[in-house]
């Protein structure tokens, strides 16, 4: 049977307050493409569905219609609850998802009551058994008085315990005469971070090793983890990585979603089919005169720009005015100023406030005489004893200081 393994969609995120849907709704509609060319069996989507537990109404139209698209290929769909979805919403939208051939799992359950979903392939009419495991935050796995009484690691093995407990039992019903497999959302140790991750649900509390999972498995169907990879285990565990670089941490990902030929006591074949939709993510670094001769080789990606120089007043400006993809724009490091322990204490105590600022602007490295016009510009209007107190705020509302970058 063939199945396609993707995960960690995050519909709805954003990227420094730009919105990306339908960059999302490209590359959904593209693995919905890619589950109708393969005409696989089942698509087992690992969680993440979202980016946050109250999507918008645009973010669950897109998710709906894209598990609706992939129920209407044929293939059995099955979807679980990662850390940034809403477990209980995705379990209250079971008897309608159920009706449209979707399965949603939520929350985790015993196998009879839907932690275990069998299903008969349509290509080869052999069976497949899949233990779902949706995320289990390590408030539920480990009671409240064990995390206050126990040590981290206390904490940490009984995490590991608890799954391996509710693995075990959610496996207990793998058959020699069946495709046996596990969809998963957790971090497994050693484990490589794909960049974009929740840091709190993905450190060494959350991760569990590899042996967890049952030799008898066929496949394991991970997600969490934004960076394809597979894990060194008894039986073939593989994270398909996200398909969408979720921020600039991720710009070295390969998108992909995994193709997976499986059959009873066969072991399993995986395929990486790319994703090539959505616009990528790129970090430039240069002087303004070493960025304007990059700028007709950028095309629509999205860019984070570190400047070689130092900071001025319409720097930033003029950095997006060349790059319209920049979403982000900094100072390299190298070229950044020393952040000062304390105030300068170069000068007399009768030094004015203009004064006072230009030290300050020397500690940060700027030197701009536009920046101290604009201060003492500033200054001259706030203290201007002419004008009515009632007038203060209008006054600090005239001219706007430039960015420093």
């Amino acid at each position: 049977m063939r199945l396609l393994h993707t995960s960690d969609w995050h519909v709805g995120k954003t990227l420094k307050g730009h919105s990306r849907l339908d960059e999302q709704e490209q590359v959904l509609r593209e693995i919905v493409g890619i589950a109708r060319e393969q005409e696989v069996d089942a698509v087992l989507v690992a969680g993440d569905l979202y980016d946050t537990a109250a999507p918008s109404a645009q973010a669950q139209q897109l998710v709906i219609r894209t598990l609706m698209g992939l129920a209407r290929t044929g293939a059995e769909v099955i979807a679980i609850a990662g850390n940034h979805d809403h477990a209980p919403t995705l379990d209250a939208y079971r008897p309608l998802a159920g009706v449209a051939g979707i399965t949603l799992v939520g929350s985790v359950r015993t196998a009879e009551r839907g932690g275990v979903v069998e299903f008969t392939a349509r290509s080869t009419g052999e069976r497949a058994t899949v233990a779902v495991l949706p995320f289990l935050s390590q408030r539920y796995a480990v009671r409240a008085a064990e995390l206050v009484t126990n040590t981290p690691a206390e904490n940490t093995g009984a995490y590991d315990q608890q799954l391996r407990d509710i693995l075990a039992s959610l496996t207990a019903g793998f058959r020699d005469d069946a495709v046996n497999l596990v969809m998963a959302h957790l971090t497994v140790l050693n484990g490589t971070f794909g960049g974009g991750e929740r840091a709190a649900q993905s450190i060494f509390e959350y991760a569990v090793p590899a042996a967890i999972f049952p030799l008898e498995a066929h496949y394991v169907a991970l997600g969490h983890l934004h960076r394809r990879q597979r894990i060194d285990a008894p039986c073939p565990v593989h994270y398909c990585g996200a398909p969408l670089a979720v921020d600039f941490g991720e710009q070295d990902n390969t998108p992909v979603v995994c193709l997976v030929e499986a059959a009873p006591g066969t072991p399993a074949k995986i395929t990486d089919i790319p994703i090539t939709a959505g616009r990528r993510l790129r970090t430039l670094r240069g002087t303004i005169a070493e960025l304007s001769v990059l700028a007709d080789t950028v095309g629509d990606d999205f860019l984070r720009v570190w400047v070689r120089e130092p900071a001025r007043a319409g720097l930033r400006e003029e950095v997006i005015a060349m790059l319209p993809g920049a979403l982000e724009v900094r100072i390299d490091p190298e070229f950044a100023a020393p952040v000062a322990a304390s105030r300068p204490t170069t000068g007399g105590p009768d030094q004015g406030p203009s004064e006072l600022f230009r030290e300050y602007l020397g500690t940060r490295n700027i030197a701009d005489t536009r920046v101290e016009q604009l201060f003492a510009r500033l200054h001259d209007r706030v203290t201007d004893s002419s004008s009515p107190s009632t007038g203060t705020e209008g006054s600090l509302a005239g001219p706007s200081i430039g960015g420093a970058g």
